[in-house]
């Protein structure tokens, strides 16, 4: 009876990935259907954590966290949680031997969004390793089925996919994160003073991180790298999308993608996959 719970608990992390990204989804939709379950296990885990430290202004959030984690590794110890989704994620650590460290290092970034309101160079830099780089980590673990050597060799590659992906978040969301939470991830920026200089610094440095983790999705096993592709697709038309905008526009609004244009993007994806154009 084990196996139903375990059905349950998975089918609960894809209900959370598929009510929170669409996109996200549709991208995992693309993979072997031997990734499928792990990926919404992964990103189950990262969204409730997330969640915490972003939504929940009328709790405590530091407990809610410190008890999250708890029962995070006390769930990966066991090889069971009455927890769903920590349940369907201590499957996915315990079978590709994720390393502890990658979780370790992404709950301490959230714990930084529960008190860093700004960033210096070292804090953005640590913000991003655990918010985003070790994700992607954990996903390469994943894909690679374990195999350490594909691993330790995609591995900087996965870690600038995942960097690009956050600033982009970074970048769109910049105004609701300073209007309504506050917070100011990119350092040394005033939102209020945003120009067109700042904004081109900050592309600048996401073109770089997009380039090095194009090369890394042309490195990874076939059987995974479509949906890896059609996330960075969707991520570089956005990014190309806020390039065009003034930066007075981003402080207005929040830039997104049609349905329409996710459904051409999805397409010309599979099209260029298909015939080995990427």
């Amino acid at each position: 009876m084990k196996h139903l719970f375990d059905t349950i608990s998975l089918n609960a992390s894809k209900m959370v990935t598929r009510s929170y990204s669409t996109s996200f989804s549709l991208g995992i939709s693309f993979l072997n259907k031997d990734f499928r379950n792990p990926i919404y296990s992964i990103y189950g885990f990262v969204r409730f954590a997330d969640e915490i430290v972003d939504s929940f202004h009328d709790y405590n959030k530091k407990e809610l966290l410190d008890e999250f984690k708890t029962e995070t590794y006390r769930a990966i110890e066991r090889g069971i949680s009455l927890n769903p989704i920590l349940n369907s994620f201590q499957s996915v650590v315990n079978t590709y031997k994720i390393d502890h460290t990658l979780i370790d290092t992404f709950l301490k970034s959230m714990e930084m969004d529960l008190e860093k309101k700004s960033h210096d160079s070292a804090s953005y830099k640590e913000y991003i390793l655990g918010s985003a780089e070790v994700v992607g980590l954990m996903c390469l673990r994943v894909f690679v089925k374990g195999d350490d050597a594909v691993y330790a060799n995609l591995k900087p590659y996965a870690m600038a996919l995942g960097s690009a992906f956050q600033k982009i978040n970074f970048l769109r969301d910049i105004n609701a994160d300073y209007a309504g939470m506050g917070r100011i991830y990119f350092p040394d920026i005033d939102v209020s003073e945003l120009n067109v200089e700042t904004k081109k610094e900050l592309e600048a440095d996401i073109e770089l991180d997009f380039v090095k983790g194009l090369e890394g999705i042309k490195r990874l096993p076939k059987d995974s790298r479509i949906g890896v592709y059609i996330a960075y697709i969707y991520y570089y038309k956005l990014f190309n999308k806020i390039k065009h905008v003034h930066p007075s526009e981003i402080l207005e609004k929040r830039i997104r993608i049609s349905d329409s244009q996710k459904i051409i993007l999805l397409a010309s994806s599979c099209i260029r996959h298909r015939f080995n154009l990427i």
